[in-house]
């Protein structure tokens, strides 16, 4: 089977790193308006992103386009997973929470929500706040009260070999919310596969 254009366009990124349009266009023997068309959609989908630009004579800068960073990766993962062995092996067990606690102070710092007045309220706040920092949370009403759930867990990669990392988000909700929580379920399946976590408001 010939691979698509789009597979042909990657293809020629992994090789060459960075292509403007036109040079895409000569590679690969298509009109520059048509590669300009491929390149908006493999974009739009953050496979592919401009990374500078380049003059050649008079006319506009041309965009240089190269792979995207999500498609690239980095070592974030991995090196988040050597700072807290660095940092929690550092401390005595019992500043661990304190230690834990400061790190939800940091997250939540821009955090500009009520803190004080209706549950409903502050809930609504809490969530609109965790959602920007990638939890897709959700709150809802119970017979035991009200529980926040986490569609996903932003520390997911190394929360296996970090599970304290849990005391942080729980933390971060008492800091959004004014009030205390107790974690009842930490990446619970759901009938469809995917995990949440839930917190209770105590």
């Amino acid at each position: 089977m010939k691979p698509t254009t789009r597979l042909r366009i990657m293809d020629h990124f992994r090789r060459q790193q960075t292509a403007s349009a036109q040079e895409l266009s000569r590679a690969l023997g298509m009109t520059r308006a048509n590669i300009r068309h491929h390149l908006v959609v493999l974009e739009a989908n953050d496979f592919v992103e401009v990374i500078g630009q380049r003059r050649e004579g008079k006319g506009r800068p041309e965009n240089i386009y190269g792979m995207s960073r999500r498609v690239l990766g980095d070592g974030l993962d991995e090196l988040s997973s050597a700072l807290l062995d660095e940092w929690l092996g550092r401390l005595p067990d019992g500043e661990r929470e304190a230690g834990f606690r400061s790190v939800a102070g940091r997250l939540g710092a821009g955090f500009a929500g009520e803190r004080a007045g209706s549950l409903l309220k502050r809930l609504t706040d809490a969530v609109r706040f965790l959602n920007g920092l990638h939890y897709q949370a959700r709150w809802e009403a119970g017979a035991s009260g009200a529980r926040l759930i986490f569609g996903h867990c932003p520390f997911s990669a190394i929360i296996e070999k970090h599970p304290d990392l849990c005391r942080v988000d729980a933390h971060l909700l008492e800091e959004c919310i004014g009030q205390g929580v107790l974690q009842s379920a930490k990446l619970e399946r759901l009938a469809q596969g995917l995990p949440q976590c839930i917190f209770l408001v105590l």
